[in-house]
């Protein structure tokens, strides 16, 4: 594991939507003694070049180990927004149509965006090979598009579900809030301070803090988890078992994924009474105004009643040093939200069981789950559609 030290940056950082700026060099960081972080710690940006991300790997449509994810997020100026077309499209192939009708149904949920304070949605005509119904589950207010439809004689079909995007900046880590905080009555408080089957509560990711006084202000406690799990795992995607959210098995391997990252913050946000959430989507490239998205992006939401709730995006940190202050708070508009939460029961109810999370769509024929191989994504984004 790497060596923790806590520090904060004198600096932070914002880049101007859309196109390239040129930057101070920032300073060096100071590292800080803990105790004398003040109790009404927060963090301002500065601006800073962009960063371009390598391309991603290929995807997975199960959530599994083999997840990936595309992060090409940069900062933008306060208040920026950007709209977009997205196009949630899939081909399912290689289907052998059956004798027997069970074994020939097919059934199909998908993620569905939806507007937030954060993002507006509209959700455009759809094309597949039966009708989409859209249901929306209780616990956690995600909307899910479902349909059932058989086998066809060709063993493939296409699903294509596009919208039309205006997401905004999100800056909630700041020493002014121009809106009203919004409380958390006590199931949702419950929620997201319960344990999930990848991310516990208690045992080994508690062993971190083994190092660590806590201290008492609740913001300025998040940002020293921030700190711990941003300096304890690496961004890195190899061999197996990252991608899947597992803070124990994060917590032995120092690596994985944005979902890795997240899961490790929430098990140690959860710990100490800080209700937090997952959230999941896609990232929106910063470096053309079209093409293909390969793969999801994820982050996490804290809670404080003196914030509300307030984001943390600790892998796109790790990955751009420079803007880890403009991540403890922030979140750039070049982003989608499709569903949050973990252990996610579908609508109407599947053969499967719950879903360790929501971004692939969930086929299920003849009421055994779909492999990945049978599924070829094909998302896609226009600034012009």
């Amino acid at each position: 594991m790497k060596q923790f030290v806590f520090a904060t940056s004198l600096v932070c950082a914002i880049c101007l939507l859309g196109c390239v700026q040129s930057a101070p060099t920032p300073p060096p960081a100071t590292t800080v003694n803990p105790q004398s972080i003040p109790q009404n710690f927060t963090s301002e940006p500065q601006p800073d070049k962009p960063v371009v991300d390598p391309a991603p790997d290929t995807n997975s449509t199960t959530g599994s180990s083999n997840d990936t994810e595309i992060e090409t997020a940069r900062p933008a100026d306060k208040g920026k927004s950007r709209q977009f077309t997205f196009h949630y499209r899939f081909q399912v192939k290689d289907l052998k149509p059956q004798a027997d009708a069970e074994m020939n149904r097919v059934r199909v949920w998908l993620p569905a965006a939806s507007s937030s304070s954060e993002q507006d949605v509209k959700r455009l005509a759809a094309t597949g090979p039966a009708e989409i119904a859209e249901h929306r589950e209780a616990q956690f207010g995600n909307t899910l598009l479902y349909f059932e439809t058989t086998i066809p004689e060709s063993g493939e079909f296409t699903v294509d579900v596009p919208y039309q995007v205006t997401r905004r900046e999100v800056l909630r880590g700041r020493d002014q809030l121009s809106e009203p905080i919004a409380s958390l009555d006590e199931p949702k408080r419950t929620l997201f301070l319960r344990a999930d089957k990848f991310v516990p509560i208690d045992g080994k990711p508690l062993r971190l803090l083994d190092m660590v006084e806590l201290l008492t202000d609740r913001m300025a406690k998040a940002r020293q988890l921030y700190d711990l799990v941003d300096q304890h795992v690496a961004y890195k995607k190899e061999g197996t078992g990252w991608g899947r959210g597992d803070s124990n098995w994060v917590c032995d391997s120092g690596y994985g994924n944005c979902t890795d990252f997240h899961s490790l913050f929430i098990s140690l946000a959860r710990s100490q009474g800080l209700p937090a959430r997952f959230e999941i989507g896609f990232s929106i490239p910063t470096d053309k105004s079209s093409g293909a998205i390969t793969g999801y992006h994820c982050w996490a939401w804290f809670h404080t009643d003196e914030r509300g709730w307030v984001p943390v995006d600790i892998s796109e940190a790790d990955k751009n040093p420079l803007l880890k202050d403009y991540y403890f708070g922030g979140l750039t508009p070049d982003r989608v939200t499709f569903s949050i939460g973990r252990d996610l029961e579908l609508i109407p109810k599947a053969v499967a069981p719950p879903l360790n999370f929501l971004i692939y769509p969930h086929i299920e024929v003849g009421g055994i789950a779909l492999s990945k191989e049978n599924v070829s994504l094909q998302f896609q984004f226009g600034e012009k559609d």
